[in-house]
């Protein structure tokens, strides 16, 4: 008789090669740090007050076992605890299993409060030199937290598996569908708005919430992994926004959708002149085009235009697109309902 394997098994080979990894004093200590934050070398290095060589040596042994990934930031690399490997949830159980009394940990726990600080109080330095440009954007469109509550109605209550937001920049996407996700993802292309955003986030305490810095045309997460991807106020800065679009449905998973978000069709040149826009809005059908050559069927579309109050200001405009392959989870659910 064959067996079948347990949902989520690894190897034995697998699970050993981890529980070496995980059995030595200051790599368990890493691995409860970053189930707790993405973390650099040095920001390690300053909470455990070991050598740079040595945690980098740690944590090398650790990301071979599964246990940790790295990413890169610009010149930095973060490393946090994984997600996708057959032993992620294996450093998990070992950290829950500790007791958060523990003096050692209370300690790192003490001093990576101290790092998030730090972090917080660089961002906020970079947004205040940025506020004022910030603001004019935004006063340039009918109101955010309109915009937000049509994004809220088509995105819709989830649960989601998997959230990924592209072109992220301070996080705000993310602080609205994180609640939603078990997992979620933001990728954008400044290191200096992913510290804006990891400050932000980290503040809410979610640890189900990671940052990457990487390219929209090339995007450095897993095909096919994502129940739904929104890429908000975005394309208008892309010279080749159809180009986005089919990297962002490569990602999706069978039956996924992915939510576009930007500017109707306007003539307001200063936003290319001062504000970089390569364009100067979208028509639903350039929308639909680019969305069908992606392989993915137009679902629904609005539009949130001024009010009265906010005449002269441009309208906003929401499409959501769905990734043609059945859903096997869908389907599966449909028929027993009509079984039942």
């Amino acid at each position: 008789m064959m067996i079948e394997p347990a949902l989520g098994a690894a190897p034995f080979a697998t699970i050993l090669t981890a529980l070496e990894a995980a059995g030595e004093e200051t790599r368990l200590r890493l691995l409860a740090l970053l189930l707790e934050a993405e973390l650099t070398v040095s920001e390690l290095v300053a909470i455990l007050g070991q050598s740079q060589p040595r945690i980098s040596r740690h944590l090398k042994l650790l990301a071979e076992a599964g246990l940790v990934e790295r990413h890169r930031e610009g010149a930095w690399a973060f490393f946090a605890a994984a997600h996708r490997t057959p032993v992620a949830e294996l450093a998990r159980g070992l950290v829950r299993h500790l007791d958060p009394g523990d003096s050692t940990l209370l300690a790192d726990r003490a001093r990576l409060g101290e790092v998030r600080a730090a972090r917080q109080a660089q961002a906020e330095r970079y947004f205040a030199a940025q506020a004022a440009d910030w603001d004019r954007l935004r006063a340039l469109h009918a109101a955010e937290e309109r915009v937000e509550a049509a994004l809220e109605a088509v995105v819709g209550e989830g649960p989601f598996e998997t959230v990924l937001d592209l072109g992220t920049g301070t996080g705000r996407i993310l602080e609205l569908l994180a609640p939603k996700a078990g997992r979620a993802v933001g990728i954008d292309g400044s290191p200096a708005m992913l510290s804006v955003a990891r400050s932000r986030l980290e503040a809410r305490g979610w640890r189900h919430v990671q940052l990457r810095q990487g390219d929209l045309y090339a995007l450095p997460v897993e095909r096919d992994g994502y129940d739904l991807v929104v890429i908000a106020q975005v394309l208008h800065y892309l010279d080749d926004p159809g180009r986005a679009l089919r990297e962002a449905a490569r990602v999706l998973r069978p039956g996924g959708r992915l939510v576009v978000v930007d500017f109707a069709p306007h003539a307001n040149e200063e936003l290319r002149s001062l504000h970089a826009h390569r364009r100067l809005g979208f028509a639903r059908s350039e929308i639909e085009t680019l969305m069908g050559e992606a392989d993915l069927a137009i679902e629904a579309g609005r539009d949130v235009a001024p009010t009265a109050p906010e005449a002269g200001k441009l309208t906003v405009s929401l499409w959501v697109g769905r990734d043609r392959r059945p859903n096997k989870d869908r389907l599966t659910t449909a028929l027993q309902k009509a079984v039942a």
